[in-house]
């Protein structure tokens, strides 16, 4: 059985603790405990309060790039919440907090059932997917793959 990991890194616009970023931190627990509470939630990383891991020091060279990691049971489940909840908002939204003049990175890959990525995985992932682009060991929403390695159809 596998589930579904998930990486989303941006540049940050300002520090954390900037107004303009001050609608997005407020934010930032309530929509991480609505994501634990929703329908295929599994694991999410976090800082070691158990805070969203926006407060983690940047695994990068660049310390206003934030990472984000989850895992879900399935693709379903993770665009519904992603598309389908008050996510979606700050999706819309992201200009407002995130520098869009540097590429962020958003990749997707399966792991066994029980496996959690780490932050060593995640850009070992990264960078495989910057060298080949989508494929079955690591893609984007723009070609999704099954757990087998099967292009998944979208609309």
């Amino acid at each position: 059985m596998y589930h579904l990991a998930q990486a989303n890194i941006a540049r940050f616009r300002a520090p954390l603790s900037h107004p303009t970023m001050k609608e997005f931190v407020d934010f930032l627990e309530p929509v991480n405990k609505f994501a634990e509470e929703s329908k295929g939630f599994v694991w999410r990383l976090k800082d070691e309060e158990g805070r969203s891991a926006s407060y983690l020091e940047s695994p990068f060279q660049d310390e206003m790039m934030a990472i984000n990691i989850s895992v879900w049971e399935d693709m379903e489940s993770f665009k519904g919440f992603v598309y389908g909840s008050v996510h979606s908002y700050f999706l819309k939204h992201k200009k407002k907090w995130f520098d869009l003049s540097k590429p962020s990175q958003f990749i997707l890959w399966w792991i066994k059932a029980g496996d959690t990525p780490t932050l060593t995985t995640t850009k070992e992932k990264l960078e495989l997917h910057q060298l080949q682009g989508d494929s079955p060991e690591v893609f984007s929403m723009r070609s999704l793959y099954d757990a087998e390695g099967n292009p998944i159809k979208t609309h």
